[in-house]
């Protein structure tokens, strides 16, 4: 990113899209079956231990690369499919490719709910859709109590078009979820959580046409920016949010029905 503006440029576009399709054997394979992998990234040897990272990828055959787009930016249509949605909604348009927003979810219990503030931008190229996001700290929406504030350093979606009705559709995540998290959640994330969720966008990819018809079919700022009625903001009033800045919650005691399987 450069040192004039927050907003990712070319280069970090480019970087995510080398990480989603990179074939390095730093990825361990967590996941693999009815057209569905899921990876999480090993450090490299003798390094300090990092925030876990996590690639799945799904082969579509069924929904085009556009519509799978479509399905990731419409925010009134992800209030009809997203399970674990406790709240979501723009805040402010930051340029024609970049918004400011903020989701909160459903953690498995007892662990305590979380929300995020992120800037999302996003990039088309040719068959390529990228979406791109990371935390930032906006002066009127900081951390709750009732809430644990995550952090995402870069989570995003690549799809790629295969075919007119058909794509390979790429999620990856390097997120802090703050609290000392039990083993049991990674490993649920990575092995139950990821593939339940990618199957959850592919059904509402399935049926987001016929949802779109009857609801505002022509309205799509993410590809109109004049369709936008978002208030405008400078990204300048934004900060990268860094996970050292938040609080831990210490979570690790709390126990799970599939503990001792998952974390075998």
């Amino acid at each position: 990113m450069t040192r004039a503006s927050i907003l990712p440029d070319d280069e970090v576009f480019a970087d995510f899209r080398r990480q989603c399709l990179s074939a390095e054997n730093c990825w361990q394979s967590k996941y693999n079956k009815n057209d569905m992998q899921v990876w999480i990234e090993n450090p490299p040897p003798n390094s300090a231990p990092k925030v876990h990272k996590i690639r799945c990828k799904m082969t579509i055959k069924d929904v085009s690369a556009a519509t799978m787009y479509d399905v990731i930016h419409d925010g009134e249509y992800r209030k009809t499919w997203d399970p674990n949605m406790l709240d979501s909604f723009d805040i402010a348009r930051l340029s024609d490719n970049a918004d400011v927003g903020y989701y909160s979810w459903n953690c498995p219990k007892p662990l305590k709910n979380r929300d995020v503030v992120t800037l999302r931008s996003w990039q088309v190229k040719d068959d390529e859709y990228i979406i791109i996001n990371f935390s930032v700290k906006h002066p009127k929406y900081p951390a709750q109590g009732n809430l644990v504030r995550a952090v995402s350093m870069l989570t995003g979606y690549y799809i790629k078009n295969t075919g007119p009705n058909s794509c390979t559709f790429i999620y990856l995540s390097q997120a802090d979820p703050k609290g000392s998290l039990p083993k049991w959640v990674v490993n649920k994330a990575s092995q139950v959580l990821a593939p339940r969720v990618l199957k959850s966008v592919h059904k509402a990819g399935q049926k987001y046409p016929e949802w779109k018809q009857q609801n505002k079919p022509n309205q799509k700022p993410w590809l109109h920016p004049e369709q936008s009625s978002l208030p405008t903001m400078n990204p300048a009033e934004l900060s990268i949010q860094r996970a050292d800045s938040l609080e831990n919650v210490d979570e690790t005691f709390k126990k799970d029905a599939q503990e001792n399987e998952d974390s075998s």
